[in-house]
């Protein structure tokens, strides 16, 4: 989880699809089916980073098999605190083959809703029409 942590803390979101797997799938907070495959996955973390501000990690837990861990974040939205936890597995390769980010409370759930939205045809251009 160190390079998935330093990227996101440095505000590389870029750098994040080099850590993805191929066929990782991510649960989103705000969309109720899972996203699958690298391409959108990338692009959806890009536009994370394009959303949130004064991003930090403030706890981190970890499998007793090193593959999965809990980040615990803290951000804003459009100026609204949000509290989250990104939830992540790795392949035997050390990809990210699973994340789920869930975010609290409502307030932020909707204000994080409304902005990625607005980053959709972004999203999607960027992942070559896949979101």
């Amino acid at each position: 989880m160190n390079d998935f942590r330093a990227a996101v803390e440095a505000g590389d979101f870029a750098a994040l699809g080099d850590l993805l797997a191929d066929d990782v799938v991510f649960r989103s907070p705000v969309a109720f089916r899972p996203y699958e495959g690298k391409p959108v996955v990338a692009a959806i973390l890009r536009g994370v980073g394009r959303v949130f501000t004064d991003f930090r990690y403030v706890r981190e837990l970890e499998d007793a098999d090193g593959q999965g861990s809990a980040l615990v974040f803290e951000t804003y939205v459009d100026g609204v605190s949000v509290n989250g936890i990104d939830l992540i597995r790795l392949d035997a390769d050390r990809r990210i083959t699973e994340l789920t980010v869930m975010v609290r409370p409502l307030s932020a759930s909707n204000a994080l809703a409304a902005a990625m939205a607005a980053q959709f045809d972004q999203i999607q251009a960027e992942a070559g029409g896949a979101a």
